[in-house]
Order: structure tokens, then sequence, then C-alpha cells
């Protein structure tokens, strides 16, 4: 297996990095690295999060990427060891442990884990990352609530909107690990209520109506049928018309995971069946494809160009 392979159709290109050309700078260099480097790795995975600075949104980003797509290759470890102190060691070294926690379904030292994260605050109090890394563990733990809603208040009392953080949030509240269709509606209603429309977090109520809709097409039979309704409910209209008329428009979103939300936005106004509003989504884009949401039936590059094509043959 490739490190840290980016797959690309045409145009269009699957890379974890999105639109981020420093990162992805980064992706190809540690991708032929020479074997036996681990160490020339965590020192330029060092080195590029020392720069980012404390753009917080930016840097957990990057974080949760390099966590991503190193996982398996033990450069985590190696870091921490070279640097015990190191706030960004410790919190990178806990994102790697929550990446195969998920693929784990468990953590394998969520005590040691806590402890790390607890280390790199102490380290940096200002810094968000390890409190968002928390919550992250509290979601494959299950831990319970009171003490969530403790990390919750650590995370935006540093960065009020967090963008991973609301996300991981509306993990732990989705029916589908434990949490209520109510629960995440009531969050839902809160972030609607109090966001800026442009902040970071502002595709929260999005992503909640994708991952609702997903979930009644992977139930197959009548539910799958009839899943497309949930696009003319409530205020969803509205919430899709909204969405596509701001967020396509050049600098409106400023995050560093704004290609992700777009194509969040693409992929339900597609299936809404308002392709040819997704135009503008989909020229915003730029061919910057996500495994979310596209991946549902097993290939996002073809699944997004399909749905791409089907948009501009309406708009044309």
């Amino acid at each position: 297996m490739a490190l840290f392979s980016s797959r690309d159709v045409g145009h269009l290109r699957l890379a974890p990095e999105l639109d981020d050309m420093e990162l992805g700078r980064l992706l190809r260099k540690l991708k032929v690295r020479p074997m036996g480097g681990l160490e020339m790795e965590a020192a330029r995975i060092s080195a590029f999060l020392e720069k980012t600075g404390g753009d917080w949104d930016r840097r957990s980003h990057r974080l949760s990427v390099l966590a991503r797509v190193t996982a398996d290759y033990g450069i985590a470890a190696v870091w921490l060891r070279r640097e015990p102190n190191s706030a960004d060691a410790l919190v990178f070294h806990s994102w790697v442990r929550v990446v195969q926690g998920l693929r784990a379904r468990r953590l394998e030292d969520p005590a040691q884990l806590t402890a790390h994260c607890h280390k790199a605050a102490d380290l940096r109090p200002e810094d968000p990352s390890p409190w968002v890394v928390l919550l992250a563990a509290a979601r494959i733990e299950r831990y319970g609530f009171t003490y969530v809603n403790g990390i919750w208040g650590a995370v935006t009392g540093r960065d009020r909107w967090h963008r991973e953080a609301y996300h991981q949030m509306l993990g732990y509240l989705s029916p589908e690990e434990g949490g209520s269709r109510f629960q995440v509606l009531d969050f839902v209603d809160a972030v609607r209520s109090r966001a800026p429309a442009d902040a970071p977090c502002a595709a929260v109520e999005l992503t909640a109506l994708v991952q609702q809709y997903q979930g009644l097409v992977r139930q197959g039979g009548l539910r799958a049928i009839t899943a497309r309704d949930l696009w003319s409910q409530g205020s969803t209209p509205e919430v899709l018309g909204r969405a596509g008329a701001r967020w396509p428009k050049p600098g409106y979103l400023r995050h560093a995971a704004a290609m992700a939300d777009l194509n969040a936005l693409a992929y339900a106004l597609c299936a809404a069946g308002r392709g040819r509003e997704a135009t503008a989504v989909f020229d915003a884009l730029k061919g910057t494809v996500t495994d979310w949401p596209w991946g549902l039936a097993g290939g996002a590059l073809t699944e997004f160009e399909q749905q791409q094509d089907k948009s501009r043959h309406l708009g044309s």
C-alpha cells in the first residue's frame, strides 16, 4: 500500500488535505520517505505544526489529517519518544490512538490517552486541540454526558466555533452512537440560533441531515425509497437554499475544511433533486472530492463525477 496516496480520476482528486497546499506538499514529502526514516518524518511534522502557530482551526485540520494518514506507520510513537514534553507530540499521538480506536471500536489505553491530553493542555493551556481529542475519545468509550459536557466547555471556551469539536459532539449525540434524534435536533437548533452563518461549524445542521438521509438509505426497503422526502420536510428546503446561495461565493467560507462542507452541500442538493443549484458548488470545488458523503455506495470519485455531470447538464 502506498503511503499517503491520493487518487485521481480525470480532473477530479480525492486527497485528505483538501485545498491546503502546504499540507499537500508535506504529504508528498512523507510519501517518498526512505525506509527507516521515521525520525525524519516526525521532525518534519513537528516543524510543520510549529509553523501553523495559533490558528486552531487550521491546526486541527492538519493534526487530524496527519493522524489519519500516518496511523499505521509508527511516526507518532517515534515523535513522542523523542519529545515527551511536546504538546504537539502528545496531541498527535493521542489523535493517532483515536484513529486506531475508531477502527477497533475501543481505545487501547484510555487512561494513557487522557493523561497525554491533560499534559498537553497543561503545556499549552490556550490550545483547544487536547480537549477535542478527548471529545473524540469520549465517543469511542461512550463516556457519560456530564464528563463530555465538561470537555465541551473546555473546547468552546478556547475556540467558540471549533469545527471539529462541533462535529465530534454531533457524532456523540447521534442515535447511531447511543444518543437520540431529539438530542441531535436540540443541538442543531442551538448551533443555528447562535453561530454566525459563516462560522467553521456552519455545516453541522447540513451534516446531520446528510447523516440522517444516508442512515435511511442504508436501512433499505421502504425507508430507503422514501428517504428523499427528508429534503422537503420542515425548514430543510430553506437550509439548502441559504447554503447553496452563500457557501460557494469566493471567500464566504474561510475555515480549513470548507471544501469538505462544500462536498456535503453538493451531495445534499443532488440527493434533494436540486442538481441545478449544485452547479455553483461543484464549480467552487474545482474537482476536490471527499470520501464522505460520496462513498456511501463505494466509489466516491465515480459518484461525484456522475452527479457533477448531471448538475451541469441541468444548468446548461
